[in-house]
């Protein structure tokens, strides 16, 4: 929930209200009140279990068949009312009336569906553009409900009267969103904040609404067979993510914890939050200026560049997902703020979530077999990250990726678009035994939610485009053995070295943002030099070899083609050592432009680079990768040598054959 400083700025006298206190001197800091007496909502204390909802409702049948008409019969009648605008050609003419309708019973029903409505009004490839506006005031222009109310919970949470807390309020509520309002207000200190309280009756109606949502979730995964996913177990998450966003306690702990993986990044913001005035209920936290990314005649009359904060949103996000897992699963237009001096500014923490370390690098690898199309490597990924059960047939699977995916990734990573990925992934759902697990949905909603915003700042900006030199980066410098393999994997197939992969991943993690190249430098000959890179040394000894073989005979061909031309005799260069100059002068011009992508990489010193080379040198390893190379240079000149001797023997007896010698003169 967050206030549009283009929209609501006023001045602070007329937007203040002083409160009638005495002096700050006298006042002590007030701790929240852990037990706060009037409690109305059952559910108010409750953590979120299913099987203490299933049990209360069972035995409310009434109640809960009353909501659930009272849920369904307005989406019929406006959906009557759209079936008969086509019938009569009126819809493009009463389509404003019919998205403000559409937004009033989204707000009527609840938290929960108004929580559905803001997650499209993110989303202008999906929604008109007339939906789309009217859909963006669920983010923070719902009804407020009374200050009596309001103050009322803020004296019982934090033990004390606002006025003995705040030296202003302001009168009414600057915003309203899903789960509560937030007040404009000055502490006695003299920090401005925003003082969020929460909705009266809110635990009741999502509680109903998710054990409603829960018992379609059970009938459709037991009576529809195309749904494979585990429906139940994602409302689940879905309702204990809920339950901690209504403690507010919760939230301030997760903005703490937020702005230490975070609050550092370059051009991001996370507010204060004063847990001495936050508990249950009752949130304080620092007031911040600032304008929605989606505004963008008011971020351009501010010289504020949107494109650049959504490009700091998507690298946040990624480490968010990919480097420590916890997460905001709630990235709309209304949480995210572009500030005067051009930071993005997150709040409401609400409902954040996390993903364990074996997700997070099964999703790079992912990211990475899909962008290199190598299909069963992503099929085993998928595997990983439990949407598929180890005892799953891939064979079949793995040409269907590669059919489904080759359409969503065009021709480049450049053209990647998160929206078309998981469009045609979802063809596959239907067809294989994918489910998609609980875990991921959030994660889904995160990124789809960002691309939506994306979308609407910049219609050509690709978010997975945008995140694959971060993944690069990840790839070539995180030194956990899970990534390390897949690296191996990666550039090594059947005994060759994938150069072309080596050059993508270079290039894209340059691009990266806090990409060090001497870290991966250092961290490349730790991981050569070690026990799990003798496969690599091996590999690359080889490879030296045949160059080496390869140039000598170059060397040796042209010698003899010199020799051959001044005594007058025929010149011809075999066909194995032109192949050899072929595969030679091709590696050699790979080494070159990978040396030229280095070159042109921030941070690369050539002279520090020199300084590696005696340590490395004198490694026994290199001594050990010497010998290798010195072994097959031996063999190969070896077996050519009995290869030459023997296809000359039959070639000598064959001269003789059909040209005898001619008899010497004996004079």
């Amino acid at each position: 929930m967050t206030v549009t400083a283009t929209q609501t700025h006023v001045s602070r006298e007329s937007s203040m209200t002083s409160l009638q206190a005495p002096e700050p001197s006298t006042i002590q800091p007030v701790k929240p009140a852990r037990e706060p007496a009037n409690r109305v909502d059952p559910f108010e204390d409750l953590t979120y279990d299913p099987a203490v909802i299933n049990a209360y409702y069972r035995r409310r049948p009434v109640q809960v068949a009353l909501r659930f008409l009272n849920i369904v019969w307005p989406f019929v009648l406006f959906y009557l009312q759209l079936w008969w605008d086509r019938r009569t050609n009126q819809a493009q003419k009463n389509q404003s009336r019919r998205a403000a309708q559409l937004r009033i019973l989204l707000t009527n029903l609840g938290p929960a569906y108004i929580k559905i409505g803001q997650a499209l009004s993110t989303r202008p490839d999906l929604v008109p553009p007339t939906y789309l506006e009217e859909l963006t005031r669920l983010q923070d222009q719902l009804p407020p409900f009374s200050n009596d109310i309001a103050f009322r919970y803020i004296e019982q949470e934090l033990g004390a009267p606002p006025q003995e807390i705040y030296a202003e309020l302001s009168p009414t509520p600057v915003a309203a969103a899903s789960l509560g309002q937030v007040y404009r207000g000055r502490l006695k200190s003299g920090e401005a904040v925003a003082v969020k309280v929460q909705r009266p009756g809110l635990a009741q109606r999502i509680t109903l609404d998710i054990y409603i949502l829960r018992q379609i979730a059970q009938w459709a995964t037991k009576r529809v067979s195309q749904v494979r996913s585990d429906l139940v177990g994602i409302m689940d998450e879905f309702g204990a993510r809920i339950f901690e966003e209504m403690d507010y306690t919760h939230e301030g702990e997760n903005a703490i914890r937020f702005a230490h993986l975070y609050g550092h990044l370059k051009d991001i913001y996370v507010p204060r939050i004063y847990t001495e005035y936050t508990a249950r209920r009752v949130l304080t936290m620092e007031w911040i200026e600032g304008t929605k990314l989606t505004h963008l005649d008011a971020l351009a009359k501010q010289g504020i560049n949107p494109t650049h904060l959504i490009e700091v949103g998507v690298q946040c996000s990624l480490r968010q997902l990919l480097e420590h897992g916890f997460f905001h699963a709630d990235p709309h237009p209304g949480n995210l703020l572009a500030m005067a001096d051009g930071k993005l500014a997150y709040l409401d923490f609400g409902m954040m979530s996390e993903v364990k370390p074996y997700q997070r690098y099964g999703l790079i690898e992912a990211v990475v077999h899909m962008v290199n199309r190598d299909f069963e490597g992503l099929a085993h990924d998928y595997v990983k990250l439990e949407f598929l059960t180890p005892d799953t047939d891939l064979s079949p699977i793995i040409p269907a990726l590669a059919e489904v995916f080759n359409n969503a990734l065009g021709a480049s990573v450049a053209e990647l678009n998160f929206k078309s990925i998981t469009d045609e992934f979802s063809a596959l759902m239907y067809e294989y035994p994918f489910r998609v697990p609980a875990y991921y949905a959030l994660i889904i909603r995160s990124l789809v939610t960002l691309e939506g915003i994306a979308i609407n700042v910049d219609s050509e900006f690709k978010v997975l485009s945008k995140a694959y030199p971060y993944v690069a980066k990840r790839l070539l410098t995180d030194p956990s053995p899970e990534l390390r393999a897949s690296l191996q994997d990666l550039l090594f197939k059947d005994g060759q070295f994938r150069w072309n992969r080596l050059e993508n991943l270079l290039r894209n993690a340059r691009n990266s943002d806090d990409y060090d190249l001497d870290r991966v430098l250092n961290q490349t000959l730790d991981f050569l030099f070690s026990e799990r890179g003798e496969f690599i040394r091996d590999r690359i000894a080889d490879e030296v070899a045949r160059e080496l073989d390869s140039f000598g005979q170059s060397i040796v061909q042209r010698v003899s083609d010199t020799v051959q031309h001044r005594l007058g005799m025929k010149v011809g260069a075999s066909q194995a050592v032109s192949a050899g100059n072929g595969a030679s002068g091709s590696n050699l011009d790979r080494v070159m432009r990978i040396v030229e992508i280095l070159q042109q990489t921030e941070g690369f010193d050539a002279t520090a680079l020199a300084r590696r080379l005696p340590p490395v040198l004198l490694k026994p390893e290199t001594r050990d990768m010497g010998q290798r190379i010195v072994g097959n240079l031996t063999q190969r000149m070896l077996a050519r040598f009995i290869r030459d001797g023997l296809a000359a023997e039959p070639s000598r007896k064959s001269s003789g054959a059909i040209a005898p010698a001619h008899p010497v003169s004996s004079r």
